[in-house]
């Protein structure tokens, strides 16, 4: 298994975490997909989506995989009067990280970042490692603390 940013940021700040390795499917890179492969319930399994609000610059979104985003809750969550996704062709330069592998954890800046109140019903959650095929379980306590993140009502 390859150590990924996010991997030495949890190390460095002694977080416990549970990497999870799965194939990668270039035509399918669902979080429900990913839940699957790994074997756990997709209300735990969270992706993060990249935005920009209109007054506030880049915010990252973390939901659970099966549900959508709701930019308008966005919008008022993050003080924006609107909110657009980052285009893939420039999540790289702005995170770091490739759509299907872009982690809350370790992004070339600490943007300010929304977690979906979901994640505090579960023990542990998981978001992306950083890398395609590997996810980490974690407390979402633990996530929230390492990315400054706070818990908003984002989903549909």
């Amino acid at each position: 298994m390859i150590k990924t940013n996010a991997m030495r940021i949890l190390d460095k700040e002694k977080i416990q975490y549970t990497p999870y390795e799965y194939p990668v499917d270039e035509n399918n890179l669902t979080g429900v997909h990913i839940a699957e492969q790994i074997g756990l319930d997709p209300d735990i399994v969270f992706k993060t989506i990249t935005a920009k609000g209109d007054k506030n610059g880049i915010v990252v979104f973390c939901i659970p995989c099966a549900f959508e985003l709701d930019l308008k809750k966005c919008a008022r969550v993050t003080g924006d009067k609107r909110i657009e996704l980052i285009a893939v062709k420039d999540l790289l330069a702005n995170t770091g990280y490739i759509r299907g592998g872009c982690s809350p954890i370790g992004m070339k800046k600490l943007y300010p970042t929304y977690i979906d109140e979901s994640c505090l019903l579960w023990d542990k959650i998981t978001v992306s490692a950083g890398a395609r095929g590997c996810q980490l379980l974690l407390s979402a306590t633990d996530l929230i603390k390492v990315v400054k993140g706070v818990t908003a009502d984002l989903t549909v």
